[in-house]
């Protein structure tokens, strides 16, 4: 789908800025682009980047806000947000869950021993759609999952319109979803999580930190487009 950056995408030291005169120092120090773990600031961007993308489609978000704080208060690792220059532009949360397949409870609830990352929701800013910044974010996540010792597949649940999309990520289609929200029906997919022997037995160096990390992309990340 996309070109291989790096076995260790996420953690990458930070370079340091040439020494420049102070006529020409930049006049702010945010990144151009970052990839970090939200929290719960961050969640009402989250929402309304959410709302936005999924009401005028499906008239349905798939996550609330306050269900949005929730699992960012309870496993923000399972979280991804890229940031251009301070602002959210797109985003993934997840959260672990212990079952074959998805049920109900799984819409709200974090299993800690669970081995399947449920993937409740990835959404893109509608000013920066058509960019392919959705795969590349899923890719990232994905690649970052490798580097959890227990986890051992992703799980979601997709409009059937969206099964091209994540098929395109690697995920493959598991049958008829048995959640249904509203009237809507949904098709759950899976993608396999099988991380190398030694990125498995190095995550504690190259998982997110307790405290968010600068992740900046690199230029090759900015060039793939799907």
């Amino acid at each position: 789908m996309m070109s291989v950056v790096g076995s260790q995408p996420f953690i990458k030291p930070m370079q340091t800025s040439p020494s420049v005169s102070p006529g020409i120092q930049r006049r702010h120090t945010l990144p151009a682009s970052e990839v970090r773990p939200l929290n719960t600031q961050d969640a009402i961007s989250v929402f309304e980047i959410e709302r936005e993308a999924f009401i005028s489609v499906s008239g349905e978000c798939p996550l609330h806000l306050d269900e949005v704080r929730h699992f960012l208060t309870l496993c923000p690792e399972f979280s991804m947000g890229w940031f251009e220059e301070g602002r959210l532009v797109a985003f993934i949360i997840g959260s672990l869950w212990d079952q074959d397949r998805l049920t109900s409870d799984a819409l709200t609830l974090h299993k800690p021993r669970g081995s399947t990352v449920h993937i409740h929701v990835l959404a893109v800013h509608r000013t920066f759609r058509q960019q392919g910044k959705g795969p590349i974010l899923m890719w990232r996540y994905l690649q970052y999952l490798r580097c959890l010792p227990n986890v051992r597949r992703a799980a979601l649940m997709c409009e059937d319109f969206l099964i091209p999309f994540y098929r395109k990520s690697g995920f493959k289609v598991l049958g008829r979803c048995a959640i249904t929200v509203a009237n809507l029906t949904f098709t759950e997919m899976w993608y396999p999580i099988s991380g190398h022997a030694y990125m498995r037995r190095n995550s504690e160096a190259i998982r997110f930190p307790q405290h968010p990390l600068t992740l900046p992309l690199t230029k090759t990340d900015e060039q793939v487009d799907v």
